[in-house]
């Protein structure tokens, strides 16, 4: 098992946005890729308070590049997505790692 770390920096004062977008579309259209989430955490304490955070859970790095491939190629995907932004860009910056568990992780 690996998981994927990924974190969104926002625009200033998009948080929202992309909560919403998260909550109404993209969770929905994980579904049907079958891509799992482990969680999702807003940053209480750091250098900002406008970034989300969040792990994907992947059974090899092989599984992770079809689904996510078929995802972000997805017409319905990439239209809700211009949808979303709208009103201006949302993520102005991702940081993205692909970690793997130690023999101790509770998560493996």
């Amino acid at each position: 098992m690996i998981y994927e770390l990924r974190i969104y920096h926002c625009a200033p004062g998009r948080l929202p946005a992309l909560n919403a977008r998260f909550e109404q579309t993209t969770l929905k259209m994980w579904e049907k890729y079958g891509i799992r989430q482990v969680g999702f955490w807003t940053t209480l304490v750091g250098p900002t308070n406008q970034s989300l955070t969040y792990l994907l859970q992947w059974e090899s790095l092989a599984e992770r590049e079809a689904k996510w491939n078929a995802f972000q190629s997805d017409a319905e995907w990439i239209a809700r997505r211009a949808q979303s932004e709208a009103d201006g860009i949302i993520v102005e910056r991702i940081e993205n790692q692909m970690l793997a568990p130690t023999a101790y992780s509770a998560l493996r």
